[in-house]
């Protein structure tokens, strides 16, 4: 059995949800409340596995509360139901470590497999918002590339070649011996490829070679 509790300022949308889940055999709903302050003393007295949280805004009050949640009652799986499904709205719900999401497109099945789902220790996000948060990975990865290779480009074929000598951990005067060039030419080089590519550490220019397959592990 899954013990579910819910809270709701909108008494049609409370009723509605208790309607729908009470109708499922492996569900009891143990309470529905529509304030934060009932619901933190009934989660503290009832063992809720679920609980749905309708909510209407994501200021920083909300987040906070949220978050409060979380740490009070860790096992406590959250499914927020939003209004606003928006780019900006989910993604400050994600960032805030939600697990479950609910848009106000979703039907009674998604609200019944969220909760399947979120008791079985799966995150669940609906239709929608899995095409937004898909649609900003592609978007974020595609930049990455288009990053990668103007980073790339920024450097001259002779810096890459330096990069490369002291990827296999070949000293300033090997470089420079390689190279047919003075020491003091290989140190500028590696300080002009720091500046170009923005780094600050060897750290950061070990890392920024490797993605970019200057030099391998």
């Amino acid at each position: 059995m899954i013990n579910i509790g819910i809270c709701s300022d909108n008494r049609l949308m409370l009723n509605g949800l208790d309607l729908i889940l009470s109708g499922v055999d492996d569900f009891e709903v143990m309470f529905s409340v529509d304030n934060n302050e009932t619901l933190l003393h009934k989660v503290g007295l009832k063992n809720i596995h679920v609980l749905l949280l309708d909510i209407s805004d994501v200021s920083v009050r909300t987040l906070n509360f949220i978050v409060r949640l979380n740490v009070i009652h860790p096992k406590l799986k959250i499914l927020l139901l939003i209004q606003d499904a928006s780019q900006n709205v989910v993604f400050k719900l994600v960032k805030s470590n939600a697990k479950g999401l609910l848009s106000k497109d979703a039907n009674p099945h998604d609200l019944i497999e969220a909760v399947y789902s979120l008791r079985n220790g799966f995150d669940y996000f609906n239709k929608s918002i899995k095409r937004l948060l898909l649609s900003q990975y592609v978007s974020d990865m595609n930049s990455e590339k288009q990053n990668k290779v103007s980073g790339i480009q920024k450097l001259s074929e002779r810096q890459v070649e330096i990069l490369k000598l002291w990827g296999v951990n070949l000293s300033n005067q090997e470089i420079a011996d390689e190279l047919c060039i003075s020491i003091r030419t290989v140190e500028t080089h590696k300080n002009h490829i720091m500046q170009k590519l923005e780094l600050k550490t060897t750290i950061d220019l070990v890392k920024f070679s490797i993605k970019n397959n200057i030099i391998s592990l």
